[in-house]
């Protein structure tokens, strides 16, 4: 039995949707279940903590819209939150925004990096 290329393409576009869409709802099922986890800080107030405590001093952090659009752009050296997490004082939203730090140091090799990653140092060192 011999599969066409376009009958592989299909199965694999479907597989590959699927896979995504599976790793999407797990998700968002766990920053449901963490979201009710309350903390003192927001995302946004944890996102800066982080940053200054490791001397990142050029990355700002911004609001954007969306659910589960959070990013880094290290274009214009933004940490961008979504509403959810950037105003959230949750768990779920703190790991988010340090999750999205971690990008910023682990672009910023010249800043400080090597705090956040050991792998670093002997690069930053060279």
């Amino acid at each position: 039995m011999v599969i066409s290329a376009s009958t592989l393409y299909w199965i694999l576009f479907l597989g590959t949707a699927l896979a995504s869409w599976i790793v999407s709802a797990s998700l968002k099922k766990k920053f449901e279940k963490y979201s009710k986890e309350r903390l003192s800080l927001t995302g946004k107030e944890v996102a800066e903590k982080m940053l200054r405590d490791n001397g990142i001093m050029d990355v700002k952090i911004t609001c954007v819209e969306g659910e589960l659009t959070d990013h880094y752009n290290p274009a214009n050296q933004t940490v961008n939150l979504s509403k959810d997490v950037y105003h959230g004082a949750n768990v779920a939203a703190a790991a988010v925004a340090a999750h999205e730090c971690g990008h910023a140091g682990r672009t910023g090799r010249s800043r400080c990096a090597r705090h956040w990653f050991p792998s670093c140092r002997s690069q930053a060192a060279g």
